[in-house]
């Protein structure tokens, strides 16, 4: 099955992950809009656990106004989201939307550019991260 992300294993713990996140991700042009911690929503709603999981909602605002004259309807696919995880040796896995798999069947050229374009920010902030 092919991924609708990219993926990185950081070298990072958990928390020094999460806390160098807003930092990086400030310096390609986005911010976090919403913060999801999955192991405490999952805990509340149904009683289970699991790792420690949090999704950032990350924005570039230009790129979102970018998209959202092109086409108002792409705002389904807003924000980009980032998930942050424990992984098995306590380091942080770091996975991000890839937002050019996921506009593939879009058929505006208009949004496949900018696609491509936050695709190579968020690779940035992967490499970031170390």
């Amino acid at each position: 099955m092919a991924s609708m992300g990219m993926r990185r294993e950081t070298k990072l713990s958990y928390d020094e992950a999460l806390a160098a996140l807003p930092e990086i991700l400030k310096s390609e042009g986005f911010g976090i809009i919403t913060e999801i911690d999955m192991r405490e929503t999952l805990k509340t709603k149904i009683g289970a656990d699991i790792r420690r999981y949090k999704i950032l909602g990350a924005c570039n605002p230009h790129f979102a106004h970018e998209a959202l004259g092109s086409d108002l309807d792409i705002g389904i696919m807003l924000p980009c989201n980032v998930a942050v995880y424990e992984g098995d040796d306590g380091r942080a896995v770091v996975t991000t939307i890839d937002p050019v798999r996921a506009m593939a069947a879009h058929a505006s050229p208009a949004i496949t550019a900018l696609a491509a374009k936050v695709r190579g920010k968020l690779e940035q902030v992967l490499r970031k991260l170390g």
